[in-house]
């Protein structure tokens, strides 16, 4: 027994963490929660049933457990990075070399460097095939057991959350639906966009069709599979 489980409920995830690191439970209904992994304590018995992570309202489930690097940069900072163009933000992450004046007064040219090295994305697949990436930066800390914040604009179109992850530019993505087609894109054709959007059609699903699994692929000479939802 790893966790005392009551009814009707089930062990979505297991990820192995550092205190340092940071948790985001995403539901199915497009919300997302972000907290400090030390802000669950460490239970003595394995078997308890742990503390609340995230207050989902009736009908909605958690569905993903993402893993974060822990940031420690305020929300204004993170605001202020975020003003600046994506395509300049990738350009810095990959080295290239820039002027602070053309973007904030208020980060230093050391700052932006080290937020654009350690930006991570998060991509959120709904089941009438609509995806989305978005930086991690927009999820604001908090403490765990709140209602967290939009994750994706869920609606009739876009249909509810079947998966969300953390991915690097190169990975690859497969999605399956329930009738058992398959479309495999690479991600970076899927758009960066805000938190609170409904992103882009990557699977033009049919009528009473669903996404039910999405997988990333990991641009490495094994083309290794390492998440499925």
């Amino acid at each position: 027994i790893a966790i005392r489980l009551d009814e009707n409920d089930n062990l979505i995830s297991v990820k192995v963490c550092k205190d340092e690191d940071h948790v985001l439970l995403a539901s199915k209904a497009g919300k997302a929660i972000r907290f400090p992994v030390d802000s669950l304590r460490v239970f003595k018995s394995r078997t308890s049933d742990g503390v609340r992570g995230m207050k989902i309202a009736a009908n909605d489930v958690v569905i993903s457990m993402t893993i974060l690097k822990g940031i420690s940069s305020s929300m204004e900072e993170r605001d202020a990075y975020l003003s600046i163009p994506l395509e300049k933000r990738l350009e810095i992450a990959n080295g290239g070399d820039f002027n602070i004046e053309e973007f904030t007064n208020l980060l230093t040219k050391e700052q932006i460097l080290a937020m654009a090295k350690s930006e991570e994305f998060i991509l959120t697949i709904a089941e009438n095939g609509f995806g989305k990436r978005s930086s991690a930066y927009e999820y604001r800390i908090t403490n765990r057991g709140g209602s967290g914040v939009v994750n994706i604009n869920v609606s009739t179109k876009t249909g509810l959350v079947v998966g969300v992850m953390p991915v690097a530019m190169s990975d690859e993505l497969m999605l399956i639906t329930n009738n058992g087609k398959l479309i495999r894109c690479k991600l970076e054709s899927v758009r960066i966009t805000g938190r609170n959007t409904s992103g882009v059609i990557l699977f033009k699903t049919e009528k009473d069709e669903k996404v039910v699994s999405a997988s990333l692929i990991v641009d490495n000479s094994e083309d290794e599979i390492t998440e499925e939802v």
